[in-house]
């Protein structure tokens, strides 16, 4: 996309944004927009618990948030990082160091060693976006990866590595570079970061492609904790090591973390998890609820189990996930 064109979406965003939230010229300037995104890379080790599923050299975008080189992206592109990467204003490499993953948001947070150069984005409200509103979403290098965008849907997203987000946002067509791209509103500002490809962004009236993002506003209510702890408090949840799928009402287990705990009590792709603490679940999200209400990392969590042609019953001595991922190298 030609800086041209850019700017005529913009025009055209803009024109269509309420009176009250043309503000000041400088959040709105295509250039700025495009200069606050960077390149992020990331080095992997070759034994990270996350090597194999992730790669060991990963890349994508972050966008600087702050004055002080804050950089936000996509937690899983820093996850288990030895080394990670950001791109200043001229292109050159620019050493960073994390200083908060946090699998409740999928978030990870950024800071450059040295000045980037680079403008920052000011937060906008995902809250106030809608089914049909127009964005924009711009990954790395900026200007070129720049792609008009419509707001499909918002909804809960359930993940099958133990991953809940209430409110995630869906926008269609698909960014070919969506992991970690920016989602910004009309009004220049930051609405989201790119997570994931969706098949079905778009349910109704009809389905179409398109990108899942974590919503700024995860990030307001937890940013605090982000930069003292390097978590949000809601990360400290029992873990299981289980990956799952819904099928017909029923959670179906579809693979099992290698020496989580879930593995140590047994548990084999395949089973049915039928009951938590002998209440029924029957979606993934009334899975991780009923597991996560039991308390912190550590606590015992009985599963009744539909296995083969039998009804049986484990119990699982939870994990800590922040424990068994190898983060010892990153922070």
């Amino acid at each position: 996309m030609t800086c041209k064109a850019y700017v005529a979406i913009v025009m055209v965003l803009l024109a269509l944004a309420p009176a009250d939230r043309v503000a000041a010229q400088s959040e709105r300037d295509p250039e700025r927009v495009f200069d606050a995104v960077t390149a992020v890379t990331a080095e992997i080790p070759a034994d990270a618990r996350t090597a194999e599923a992730l790669g060991t050299a990963r890349a994508g975008t972050g966008v600087v948030i702050d004055d002080s080189g804050l950089v936000l992206t996509i937690g899983y592109l820093i996850l288990e990082a030895m080394a990670v990467t950001l791109s200043d204003l001229d292109g050159h490499p620019v050493a960073a160091e994390i200083v908060a993953y946090d699998h409740d948001t999928g978030l990870g947070l950024l800071r450059a060693v040295t000045p980037l150069r680079r403008p920052s984005i000011r937060l906008g409200d995902s809250g106030t976006l809608s089914p049909g509103d127009s964005v924009l979403v711009v990954a790395s290098p900026g200007r070129s990866a720049a792609l008009p965008a419509t707001i499909a849907d918002i909804r809960r997203f359930t993940g099958y590595w133990e991953y809940l987000l209430e409110s995630a946002v869906f926008a269609y067509p698909p960014h070919p570079d969506w992991q970690g791209a920016a989602l910004v509103g009309p009004d220049g500002r930051l609405l989201g970061i790119g997570s994931l490809f969706a098949n079905d962004a778009q349910r109704r009236p009809r389905r179409r492609q398109g990108n899942m993002f974590v919503p700024v506003n995860a990030l307001k209510a937890v940013l605090a904790d982000l930069l003292t702890a390097g978590r949000a408090p809601a990360s400290d949840r029992p873990w299981l090591g289980v990956f799952s799928a819904d099928h017909s009402g029923y959670v179906v287990v579809t693979y099992v973390s290698p020496d989580g705990p879930a593995a140590t009590a047994g548990l084999r792709r395949g089973d049915i998890i039928l009951e938590v603490d002998d209440q029924p679940v029957r979606s993934m999200a009334e899975f991780y609820r009923a597991v996560w209400k039991r308390g912190k990392p550590g606590v015992t969590v009985p599963l009744t189990l539909g296995r083969e042609d039998h009804v049986t019953r484990v119990r699982i001595v939870s994990g800590d996930r922040y424990r068994y991922l190898k983060l010892e190298k990153t922070y």
